[in-house]
């Protein structure tokens, strides 16, 4: 432990961050508790500051503690990419961190020991959600959103053509790429996640360009099947500059607000008011057009309920924890389907793991599996 001496002075409204920075570097120590506890108190500082608006730990309060703790259960939840107990493993680490503050005095008491700020953590069971699209549910998921296509521009269901090639885009391109759900679409909370736009797709190479998990950017490939949808997409769309996204919101608030940032809202009300025969939404779809702003790019919520309707209209009963094909089911599934083949360094790659220790960690039940059954021939 670190002598008074070698502690620097505790000043004046210390931010969340340099709280973290001083927890991290006199009280870690170099054991490996601060390579693992740096990203998850990193984000909670990260979320303190953007979401709750706190400039300095000492106004911390149950309240914000709580808003993490939502945070931590959409992750779970939601989003898929948390394990419960990864969660409250976090939340430890927030709630150790805020003991501290209290000893150093940056705090009065920790805002993490009530119930309030507990409630919404997960309940850990010792299971982790998960969920694996099957071949065979992709597959019917896949020619039901084609079927839909040819019924829309055949006229013979109450569905835009529009919608509907884009909607089998995004069908085909979750089953095909592995790609994470908020590096396709729009994420509200973060800016730096506007959703894939057409500049990010390279035809030629047969690859995307996605803002990573990593927070950086990171090249993603897509198959010949991705490739064809994705390609007769475009020429169907013919988005006016590369900027557009690639999967267009149908949210008639959302293209309207985008419309009156860069255009006024004056504007944009005459427009609509001298439509005349025209529909509202064509008329802001012919202003986005004509003054070449981008739309909004569909969300990550706006696809979780696309792909709820889906299933249930093409009736797939999944297995697993969900009654619905989530977003992050796609991505498990192409990995899986290269690690079961033997083939875990392309599944990495698939799925830009950082390292091949995670992909073999992910998939921890298919190398159970395979030494069961190697036993077996053994024993045979």
């Amino acid at each position: 432990m670190s002598t008074p001496s070698e502690r620097r002075p505790t000043p004046e409204g210390t931010t969340v961050h340099e709280a973290v920075e001083d927890y991290l570097r006199y009280k870690i120590k170099a054991d490996g508790s601060e390579t693992t506890m740096r990203s998850p108190l990193e984000s909670f500082a990260d979320h303190c500051k953007d979401e709750r608006g706190v400039g300095c730990v000492g106004e911390l309060a149950d309240q914000d503690i709580r808003s993490y703790s939502e945070h931590l259960y959409d992750r779970v939840m939601i989003d898929e990419n948390l394990a419960a107990s990864t969660a409250n493993a976090y939340f430890a680490y927030v709630r150790a961190f805020l003991s501290w503050c209290v000893r150093e005095q940056h705090l009065e008491q920790n805002p993490a020991n009530t119930n309030t700020a507990m409630d919404p953590l997960p309940e850990d069971d010792g299971k982790r959600k998960t969920q694996y699209w099957s071949e065979d549910d992709r597959q019917q998921l896949e020619a039901y959103a084609t079927k839909r296509v040819d019924m829309a521009l055949e006229g013979t269901i109450r569905t835009d053509p529009k919608a509907a090639l884009r909607d089998r885009a995004i069908v085909v391109m979750l089953g095909g790429t592995g790609a994470r759900g908020a590096e396709l679409f729009a994420d509200p909370k973060d800016d730096k996640r506007p959703g894939l736009r057409w500049s990010d797709v390279d035809f030629e190479q047969r690859l995307i360009e996605v803002y990573g998990k990593s927070r950086e950017y990171e090249e993603a490939p897509f198959p010949d099947s991705v490739h064809n949808v994705l390609e007769r997409w475009y020429d169907y769309l013919e988005p006016p500059t590369d900027e557009w996204p690639v999967f267009p919101t149908g949210h008639y608030g959302s293209k309207e607000d985008a419309l009156i940032k860069k255009l006024g809202e004056e504007r944009v009300n005459a427009a609509l008011k001298g439509g005349g025969d025209e529909g509202k939404t064509a008329v802001l779809d012919r202003l986005h057009r004509e003054h070449e702003v981008p739309p909004p790019s569909i969300s990550k919520e706006g696809v979780r309920r696309l792909l709820k309707r889906l299933t249930k209209e093409a009736n797939i009963d999944p297995d697993g924890d969900y009654d619905y094909l989530t977003l992050h089911g796609a991505r498990r599934a192409l990995g899986r389907d290269l690690y079961a083949n033997g083939m875990s360094e392309k599944a990495q790659e698939a799925l830009r793991h950082k390292s091949i220790e995670t992909t073999h960690e992910a998939y921890t039940d298919l190398q159970m599996k395979d030494v069961s059954n190697s036993i077996d021939e053994v024993r045979d």
